[in-house]
């Protein structure tokens, strides 16, 4: 997103938690023109978000809460014409999920209300899965090995999108005024598959036949009703993704706009042309836990 931001020439802020060891990234960041800080008490954050007409708030999990800070800010400031606060993934407003996985879209749910209540302009993103990351997590590309598991029957369809692509349109859809006070969902058709069909283009790719491991859904059940938390929430959103297939399962609402046919000149990168990638130049595997 703050590439994004930068490649579409909007002055950038980034500002993180004063314990941030994200150093190497910040100074990345700030070679690329972004204006870098750190946040640490109430008055300050009240001061930059002065300075800014759009917020976007791209705290981890453990942090959602945390963003009731950022929403009191935004109350004093008075000044913001937009807030995306930190969601990014599944579109937690119209799915039921496994306990584990519920709690914490509970989280980011009451973020969202808590938003709609103080009358915040602000655009909801449901940008599905990242595409590198579950490559990776579900392909494992640079091992050697000739398996892999498969979750449930294999056939659920997701949605995976480039995580570029996803930052792109996130500034995109941040700046528009036919997103404000709506949801905007991730869901080119390009990009919707089942595991089958990713692992069917991988073998194509390679020219490597992988051995498919399955793990059904109880057993994956079971596992998220056995492991003490936070190991697992992992677990319930492999069930919701791969299995239940909730980036897919739902219809739009009115207030819902898919991404893809806002910009007709900008594209998402195709899965097929993601698999390219990991071909020619990898993506180095994500450690953060996903949700």
């Amino acid at each position: 997103m703050v590439k994004g931001s930068l490649k579409l020439g909007h002055p950038t802020y980034v500002f993180s938690r004063p314990n941030s060891t994200k150093t190497d990234l910040l100074h990345h960041f700030q070679s690329l023109g972004a204006i870098i800080g750190n946040l640490d008490e109430h008055e300050k954050l009240v001061s930059v978000i002065k300075e800014v007409d759009v917020v976007i708030s791209a705290v981890a999990f453990p942090q959602v809460l945390d963003q009731f800070k950022i929403l009191e800010a935004i109350k004093v400031a008075g000044n913001v014409k937009r807030f995306l606060p930190s969601d990014f993934g599944v579109e937690e407003d119209k799915i039921s999920v496994l306990p584990p996985f519920e709690a914490a879209l509970n989280k980011k749910r009451k973020i969202r209300r808590a938003i709609e209540e103080a009358k915040i302009p602000y655009t909801f993103v449901s940008a599905n899965c990242f595409g590198s990351y579950f490559v990776n997590y579900l392909l494992h590309p640079s091992d050697p090995k000739d398996e892999i598991t498969v979750y449930g029957s294999g056939e659920a369809k997701f949605v995976m999108n480039y995580e570029e692509d996803i930052g792109l349109y996130t500034i995109k859809v941040a700046t528009d005024p036919r997103t404000c006070n709506r949801t905007v969902i991730y869901r080119p058709s390009t990009n919707i598959l089942t595991q089958h069909e990713l692992i069917s283009k991988w073998e194509a790719k390679t020219g490597r036949n992988f051995k498919k491991i399955y793990l059904l859904e109880e057993e994956v059940v079971a596992l998220s009703e056995k492991l003490p938390e936070p190991d697992n929430i992992p677990v319930a959103i492999m069930h919701s993704l791969f299995i239940k297939g909730v980036t897919t399962n739902y219809d739009f609402s009115e207030n819902d706009v898919e991404a893809s046919t806002l910009y007709p000149d900008l594209k998402f990168m195709t899965v097929d042309d993601l698999l390219d990638v990991f071909l020619h130049d990898p993506p180095k595997p994500a450690s953060a836990t996903f949700v």
